[in-house]
């Protein structure tokens, strides 16, 4: 089953970052950036590691000198060793030279913003050792690092000068003859940045990178991100994902997979529904949710870090006899609660009545079951 079932997507080309396609109809890729010093060979290692077992698909580092750029080789060495095969995206800004230093080293593909890079030379340099190596390129464009003259051009149109700036660059390095490009334009700003990623969507073919830079932390962040992000997914927009976040970087990937999950775009997802409570809730219906939630995440991560792809499963936890039996009745497996007890259902049918102390461990068992059933298929 193909993590990605949204049927109106963009169709754009596709590139290879490792063992990852991006673009033409393949699965939406998430994406996660370390926030260790690379030179730091063993904490960059494990963070890599956290990643991947959350279900990052491709792992960026910064590459800010030689030094981190020789330590490539030797974070790609304990990967293997490790038996962990995610995609290293070298990130490089100002110095070429770095840039080809990391392909030298292995590294799956460069991100690169062409404006501060330099010449067009030092530029086409990369484009050549990227063409030889057979990996691709993201050409990036950020409002914080938008060239004057458009700036000047577009001032009163942010998302216009975006678009432009990523054209431009994308240009100068298919002018070359290079094709194996995903491009991106990001604004902390969440209206600038869904408008220029729908412009770009509409004068480019090539595969898209989404999301909203510097998003912040907390549920602010969380709330930019998600509408950032999904309002461009549900257009069909959207190749590749990263939610940015201040902090432990393993919270993007779960932030990227729940946005992913809230469109139906994430097989080996368990979405589980639970209503808001009211007075006629006889249950402790917030501890049964929470507690059903929290067992079905720590397998949700095993089945996505897995690339596993079933069917999503839809879980409902419901409060009462109003919407409860509807509710309960139309997901693959939920409970209507009563008065300290509740109606199983599966599949549209009911199973039995539980008192309230046997909701959790049954219905944990019948998603397991469910699972397991779907992977054999």
């Amino acid at each position: 089953m193909d993590r990605y079932n949204y049927d109106n997507r963009r169709v754009t080309r596709r590139v290879r970052c490792g063992g990852v396609a991006i673009g033409g109809g393949s699965p939406v890729s998430v994406q996660s950036m370390t926030n260790t010093d690379t030179r730091d060979i063993p904490a960059t290692v494990a963070q890599i590691e956290s990643l991947a077992e959350a279900g990052c698909d491709i792992v960026r580092l910064a590459v800010p000198d030689m030094a981190a750029a020789d330590a490539l080789a030797d974070i790609r060495a304990e990967l293997s060793a490790r038996g962990i095969r995610v995609p290293l995206v070298a990130d490089i800004h100002f110095d070429h030279r770095l840039a080809i230093a990391a392909i030298e080293r292995g590294a799956d593909k460069i991100r690169i913003n062409p404006g501060n890079i330099g010449s067009k030379e030092k530029v086409l340099a990369v484009v050549e050792r990227a063409r030889d190596a057979g990996i691709p390129i993201r050409v990036g464009v950020n409002s914080g690092s938008l060239e004057r003259d458009l700036a000047e051009k577009f001032c009163d149109n942010a998302a216009e000068a975006l678009c432009e700036s990523a054209l431009r660059n994308i240009e100068l390095v298919a002018a070359a003859g290079f094709e194996d490009i995903v491009a991106s334009v990001k604004s902390s700003d969440v209206r600038t940045g869904i408008s220029a990623l729908r412009l770009l969507s509409e004068r480019t073919d090539f595969p898209l990178h989404v999301g909203v830079t510097e998003a912040g932390a907390g549920d602010r962040a969380l709330a930019k991100s998600a509408i950032g992000i999904g309002a461009l997914l549900a257009d069909g927009i959207g190749d590749t994902i990263r939610v940015s976040l201040t902090g432990d970087p393993v919270s993007e990937v779960r932030a990227a997979h729940d946005i992913l999950a809230s469109l139906g775009m994430l097989g080996g997802a368990i979405d589980v529904i639970s209503c808001p409570t009211c007075g006629r809730c006889r249950v402790d219906l917030p501890r049964l949710a929470g507690e059903v939630r929290e067992a079905v995440l720590a397998i949700e991560r095993k089945t996505i870090a897995a690339a596993w792809r079933g069917n999503a499963l839809t879980v409902a936890v419901m409060g009462c006899a109003v919407n409860g039996p509807g509710e309960a009745s139309h997901a693959d497996i939920g409970v209507a609660c009563g008065d300290g007890n509740a109606v199983l259902f599966e599949n549209g049918a009911k199973l039995t009545t539980l008192a309230e102390g046997e909701i959790v461990p049954a219905l944990m068992e019948r998603i397991r079951a469910k699972l397991a059933k779907g992977a054999g298929e």
